[in-house]
């Protein structure tokens, strides 16, 4: 991998920047006719209600359209950069579906089993699967990334944080917008909306997207390019005055995404020497036939992944009073995703002797997954809001049910060849998961105002939840009449040690919330708050023997908040800081390893406690009317915590990672070798979330600091024609992106037995691939001529120097940021 530097001197410069030009993203720019040359308000619902951005005790970077706009924010991924302690990322193979680390909470997982710690709300809909949560932002009114346990008034799921996005409703005269470009990859996109009026008391909405590029990555095997971008979504969104009293707002959205994260290189695997893009080897093609290799329709996918999405958003609102609101809230949304992708780049995995795998590109795929999953959801909520005793009180009271069932027929295959075009392809699993959620909860948050600047904020939620989890095992010999006990079938549902592995997994739970806040001026907040989160148990679904598949226990998370929102001269400057400390019960951590055969063995457990404390700055200024500067940092302080009192195993017989810790420690004592060869293997070293070294594992995607920071300036060429270029920029430290910090360097070395290896994970030499991630700056610019007609033309760039960092990380291998792209946009305002 090509390895960029970045002088002390540039990182001084950086840092000296921020920290006297800085801006931040929280509450940018609101929707507004007239520039008033001052900071401008976003209206926010973090609290189920509607607030002042800045006037919400709560960590918050909230993003208006106009931002959105202004920064090249195009899907959901891209918000990522601005926000301070959040890392996202593409799972690895999967374009539409994003990872997001909130203050090291995340996951990478995207089974039906696991749910994710971030939660993500489409108007107040929360969307279970990440599978395709890589939304193409069209039609947004504003995104909120609530930063911190939201378990009170968003519920489960969410002790990392809740990204919310909230689209726009039909406007009351006729109006929209029509976008086309074009850019880099025979990158083509075009999108458009209307506002279409019917009456004083009806109007809808009608706007849709469309893009297509090649992809990034050249097959140099196959002749196809990979890593595309394609897919297509139409909104369709309705609003109604029933009454004097009685609003309705719904709407109907359909999307498809073509769009991939496949394994790919800086330099051609088959030629070195040929470093002039991204190149992937593997045999297997878009079109394709696995020779009846899997069941189903699975057999037929081929190196794609296609994800269909229709939702459907109801929201009635009902004014009790002139003060007491009630609102009724319904969701519905249908999922299906069909993908077979070859996460070995058609070829063997790498290892400590060979960490750089002869080319193969056998045509079934080195190590492949074949996905046909479909996923429904039902959601239905009832809300009270509002003010009580002349504004002493205020209060968000509810009910809420979710309903979930998902349907997923996947299979591995692991191919162990050594020559010619197929290899020697084994179908280490067929199965079908079939799993259930259903929860009730009811909630309420009650603010007291004992005078006029000091709130007392306490709230409660108490969730009842129930999960179901069964297996089928779609191979022939398992469905022949009988049921071997090799089966990946319910009824073999056993651990190693005879115990029977629960289908079922039931949690009742209340998670509170308390906070303080003082405003000091009109300008200046201070707050202060404790809250509690919880995130539902599952099941180790990956695994490929029904032995494996052991559940895992709910995490529970406590976070303490302080902090301050400040606008000062005149709200020229907003200035926001957050101090946090995380503590987290019963981390949730999946892990892949490669076994001593080669294979991928995928595990998910409770391994460990969380610890994690640190500090968050976001500013904005407009030192003149032209010019907009902002900025973030975000730091973070992290480790994993091992219960003191844990056994040695479970009621599984699985060990503890203290235990493991001990046996990796003895190994490497007694002359064996992390990931070495079968015979000298230190088996329980670089597993879970032991390193190879003998120590706990950092945790994974929280670097120590995170910063972004730009610029935005306007030059009138005229009385109606500006020209506005913009500039951002952002950093991280390093970091792991691989659970178990196994990475290869190029320095060999010879093992107390006598064998050598070519490479090693004791960071001597130069980075070959793995789970190490280096320091690294990401620039994107622009440049808008904007007329006030309505028309305007764009010309910008992301990863403008074309910056490569190591993003993911899987089976060792590693996945790369993408490349330098540009676009050029049309735009008109009608």
């Amino acid at each position: 991998m090509k390895v960029r530097t970045i002088a002390i001197s540039q990182l001084a410069l950086a840092t000296a920047l921020l920290t006297l030009d800085a801006v931040p993203a929280l509450a940018q720019a609101a929707t507004v006719v007239e520039d008033t040359g001052i900071i401008e308000d976003i209206v926010v619902t973090a609290q189920r209600r509607r607030e002042r951005a800045q006037d919400v005790p709560i960590a918050i970077t909230a993003f208006s359209a106009e931002t959105l706009q202004a920064r090249g924010v195009v899907n959901a991924l891209d918000l990522t950069q601005f926000v301070p302690n959040l890392v996202g990322l593409n799972n690895t193979g999967l374009g539409t579906a994003n990872s997001y680390y909130l203050r090291g909470l995340g996951n990478s997982e995207s089974i039906a089993t696991f749910d994710p710690p971030v939660g993500t709300y489409i108007d107040d809909i929360y969307i279970s699967r990440q599978n395709a949560n890589n939304f193409n932002l069209f039609d947004v009114e504003r995104v909120e990334v609530l930063r911190g346990p939201q378990g009170t008034l968003f519920g489960r799921n969410t002790t990392g944080g809740a990204i919310s996005v909230v689209m726009r409703e039909p406007g009351d005269t006729t109006g929209g917008y029509v976008e086309a470009g074009f850019g880099a990859y025979k990158q083509k996109l075009i999108r458009a909306g209307v506002d279409l009026p019917v009456s004083e008391n009806f109007g809808l909405k009608v706007s849709g997207y469309w893009q297509e590029d090649d992809g990034w990555v050249r097959n140099t095997v196959t002749n196809e390019r990979l890593n595309n971008n394609n897919g297509w979504g139409l909104r369709l969104g309705a609003r109604a005055k029933l009454s004097d009293s009685i609003s309705w707002n719904g709407s109907f959205t359909h999307t498809f995404a073509d769009s991939t994260n496949v394994l790919n290189f800086d330099c051609n695997p088959a030629n070195p020497a040929q470093c002039d893009g991204r190149f992937a080897t593997t045999g297997l093609r878009r079109t394709n036939d696995f020779g009846d290799r899997f069941t189903g329709f699975k057999d037929d996918f081929g190196n794609y992944n296609k994800a269909r999405m229709t939702l459907f958003t109801s929201n009635f609102g009902l004014a009790l009073s002139e003060k007491i609101n009630l609102n009724v809230i319904t969701g519905w949304l249908d999922l299906s995703q069909k993908f077979a992708l070859d996460f070995a780049d058609g070829t063997s995995l790498p290892s400590l002797s060979s960490p750089t795998p002869p080319v193969r590109s056998f045509t079934p795929g080195g190590f492949v997954i074949a996905n046909d999953g479909r996923h429904r959801q039902f959601t239905q909520e009832v809300k009270l809001s509002g003010s009580l005793a002349d504004g002493l009180i205020d209060l968000v009271t509810g009910l809420y049910y979710f309903k979930e069932n998902n349907n997923t027929d996947f299979a591995d295959l692991f191919n162990i060849g050594s020559a010619g075009p197929v290899g020697f392809p084994l179908v280490l699993a067929d199965r079908t998961l079939r799993n259930t959620t259903e929860a009730w909860a009811g909630y309420g948050q009650i603010d007291v105002h004992p005078i006029e600047s000091v709130t007392l904020t306490a709230g409660i939620r108490y969730t009842d939840e129930e999960k179901t989890f069964g297996m089928r095992d779609n191979r022939f010999s398992c469905n022949d009449g009988s049921i071997e006990a090799g089966c990946i079938d319910s009824i073999n549902l056993r651990a190693p040690n005879g115990v029977a592995i629960p289908r079922a997994q039931t949690v009742q739970l209340w998670t509170p919330r308390f906070a303080m806040s003082w405003k000091a001026s009109n300008d200046i907040l201070l707050f202060a708050s404790a809250t509690n989160g919880f995130k539902s148990g599952g099941w180790n679904a990956r695994g490929t023997a029904a032995s494996e598949l052991l559940p895992f226990g709910p995490e529970k998370a406590w976070s303490y908040e302080t902090g301050f929102k400040a606008d000062l001269f005149g709200k020229r400057l907003r200035f926001n800081v957050t101090a946090f400390y995380i503590d987290v019960a019963g981390l949730q951590t999946p892990s892949a390893f490669v076994r001593p055969n080669g294979s991928v063995a995928f595990l998910t457990r409770n391994f460990a406690d969380y610890r994690n404390k640190g500090i968050e700055a976001e500013f904005t200024a407009r030192p003149t009317d032209a010019l907009t500067l902002f900025g973030s940092l975000g730091y973070q302080d992290d480790r994993y915590e091992l219960p003191s009192n844990a056994p040695a195993l479970d009621e599984y017989n699985f060990q503890s990672v203290a235990a493991q810790q001990i046996n990796c420690r003895q190994q490497l004592a007694a002359g064996r070798v992390a990931l070495g060869a079968t015979a000298e293997v230190a088996g329980a070293c670089g597993v879970g979330i032991v390193a190879p070294d003998g120590s706990i594992a950092t945790p994974v995607r929280t670097p120590a600091l995170t910063m972004s920071m730009g610029a935005t300036y306007e030059v009138k060429a005229s009385d109606k024609v500006s020209i506005i270029p913009s500039v951002n920029a952002n950093w991280r430290s390093s970091s792991e992106v691989g659970t178990s910090a196994v990475s290869f360097f190029n320095q060999a070395f010879t093992s107390a037995g006598g064998t050598r290896y070519a490479s090693n994970t004791a960071y001597n030499g130069d980075f070959i691939r793995g789970s190490f991630s280096q320091a690294r700056w990401i620039a994107n610019a622009s440049l808008m001529l904007k007329h006030a007609d309505g028309w305007q033309v764009l010309v910008e760039c992301r990863n403008c120097f074309d910056e490569e960092a190591v993003e993911s990380s899987l089976a060792n291998h590693s996945y790369l940021n993408p490349p330098r792209t540009w676009t050029i946009r049309a735009r008109h305002n009608f």
